[in-house]
């Protein structure tokens, strides 16, 4: 038999409290909250979350990280309220990306003139590659 848990305070202390709906409800005896069955939901990979979160740190916005990793930009806002990340400010420095194929980026490296004057950090995503380049604003 499965055992249940409060979605609330995740207690063990629950009991039958009728049907609804065809549906098995329960109560909590410890916060007396009344629930369904869990809900499964659809399930984000964590790879894709701690994915965007990097995204949002590195300065990208919410709608470039959607197009990117192709999740809603309100799940991504969602994501790092609830991790509670703060943006580190990038007053001096602007963020351009790049996603390239595994040989596009070998190409991309070879050019010398491409690397210098700025910082860069290459990601995995998914089976293609993302470079992240700073540049200095230009005064």
């Amino acid at each position: 038999m499965e055992i249940l848990t409060c979605p609330k305070c995740q207690s063990n202390h629950i009991i039958k409290s009728g049907i609804i709906n065809s549906k098995q409800r329960y109560l909590c005896k410890k916060c007396n909250y009344f629930f369904t069955v869990n809900k499964i939901g659809k399930k984000i990979d964590d790879y894709y979350v701690t994915k965007a979160l990097q995204l949002y740190l590195e300065g990208l916005s919410f709608r470039e990280i959607e197009r990117i990793i192709g999740v809603s930009h309100v799940t991504v806002s969602n994501w790092v309220k609830s991790y509670n990340i703060k943006k580190p400010s990038h007053a001096n420095y602007h963020p351009t990306y790049k996603i390239f194929s595994h040989l596009e980026l070998i190409e991309y490296l070879k050019n010398k003139q491409l690397l210098s004057g700025a910082g860069m950090i290459i990601t995995e995503l998914g089976d293609k590659f993302m470079l992240i380049k700073w540049e200095r604003f230009k005064d």
